[in-house]
């Protein structure tokens, strides 16, 4: 790395959700192309061989920072039996949980132990704690449930930098995806500031998964690499599509396609013409 290069995060979400998933993260940090990725600990798929697996790829120096996906929504179990709000055994949806964080419906004492039994679970497979922590679906970042993650945070593992979600300055809010999560960050960032806890400087990656037409990747990406501070986090979604990840999570096709790019040629000079690398 020269010193004109600025280093970012690559940061692949949700390690665990499914075996296929899983592979294709591994596959690409093996291969250099992502550098960090946030691991969900309340999925079946999620088991010691899973976790070693990807420690593995630091075992001969530091190739993928690993980080907590604190889970409070979708169709996974809590970890913690008495954890409410839930929906058949399940945790809630995306929408009902901001409502729920925006009127304070929330039970603070049952979400703050429910993140601490997640970053628990991540520490007893992984033998150490997280580099990082963030949500599933960005849900760190809503009202009252923020309280709780910062608490958890900061009495257990205050070392470790938490994910907000704004964009670089000088980038148009012009997606309305982006613009939520960056208004949702700028109280998150003064707040994780307050209690000592680090944030990193700017979020790219935020795209409609779903929308129609299906979003080309390979034109979105270079994009999200405007004006992108040190040690800024772009998001990713990666992997292969399997039966378990079919089972409980919408996002599926869409995730090979974006393996597809990072895997492919134009990735790394896309990333090159920017001025960045991986840090």
């Amino acid at each position: 790395m020269t010193t004109s290069m600025t280093p970012i995060w690559l940061c692949a979400d949700d390690y665990g959700i499914s075996p296929a998933v899983s592979r294709g993260i591994r596959e690409l940090a093996e291969r250099g192309r992502l550098n960090a990725t946030s691991v969900m600990v309340v999925t079946p798929s999620l088991d010691r061989a899973e976790a070693a697996a990807l420690d593995a790829l630091n075992s001969s120096g530091r190739r993928v920072a690993i980080g907590l996906h604190v889970t409070l929504t979708g169709s996974f179990k809590p970890a913690t039996a008495d954890y409410r709000p839930t929906r058949n055994g399940t945790f809630v949806s995306l929408a009902e949980m901001m409502v729920r964080g925006v009127l304070r419906l929330l039970d603070s004492e049952k979400l703050s132990n429910e993140i601490a039994s997640q970053l628990e679970a991540f520490t007893n497979l992984f033998g150490r704690a997280p580099d990082f922590v963030d949500g599933h679906q960005h849900v760190h970042l809503f009202p009252h449930l923020r309280e709780a993650f910062f608490d958890v945070v900061k009495t257990r593992v205050p070392q470790a930098w938490v994910r907000q979600c704004g964009c670089a300055e000088g980038v148009p809010r012009s997606d309305y995806k982006a613009a939520i999560l960056d208004a949702l960050s700028r109280s998150f960032r003064k707040r994780a500031a307050a209690r000592g806890l680090r944030t990193n400087p700017a979020f790219a990656g935020a795209y409609e998964f779903n929308a129609e037409p299906r979003p080309e990747f390979a034109k979105l990406f270079p994009s999200f690499l405007k004006n992108l501070p040190p040690q800024s986090v772009v998001m990713c979604h990666p992997g292969f599509v399997d039966a378990e990840l079919e089972r409980l999570d919408p996002l599926t096709a869409q995730r090979e396609r974006e393996f597809a790019y990072l895997a492919g040629d134009e990735f790394p000079r896309v990333l090159h013409a920017q001025g960045l690398v991986l840090a």
